[in-house]
């Protein structure tokens, strides 16, 4: 039996990789740490730009990582455990996470800010140019 998918269109060509990124996605079940995406205008009312902040507390700016590979925006936190302190109640875990964020075409990152346990990450997406090609149709006869 044959899985269809919404990508097995005959129409939709080259969206393989598409749907692979969606189906890794839907697996990604874990929700820490908790963030937000917001749009945030421009000066000028068009340009858009989003911004994406992540609950980070306890997390300095050497703990995380912040990263573009191929399509993806990868967000990475690592403390280092301190064999110093003597805990007598622990309620605050010193966990690490890796927060994944597909990025359409055309996505840049602009940059990062870390304040009050808060990562902001800011995005905007550039007016791509409308192209028109005509293609040229040969005849063989």
């Amino acid at each position: 039996m044959t899985r269809m998918t919404p990508f097995s269109s005959p129409l939709l060509l080259g969206f393989d990789a598409m749907e692979k990124t969606l189906e890794r996605l839907a697996k990604s079940g874990d929700g820490y740490p908790p963030y937000n995406i917001e749009r945030l205008r421009g000066a000028d009312g068009a340009t858009e730009k989003l911004r994406i902040t992540l609950a980070v507390a306890g997390f300095a700016e050497s703990d995380l990582d912040v990263t573009t590979e191929e399509s993806q925006l990868i967000v990475r936190g690592r403390q280092s455990d301190d064999s110093e302190r003597e805990f007598l109640h622990r309620g605050i875990a010193a966990r690490q996470f890796q927060r994944c964020f597909v990025l359409a075409d055309g996505m840049r990152v602009i940059g990062a800010e870390l304040r009050n346990g808060l990562l902001s990450i800011d995005l905007d997406r550039p007016e791509a140019e409308r192209l028109v090609r005509k293609i040229n149709i040969s005849v063989k006869d």
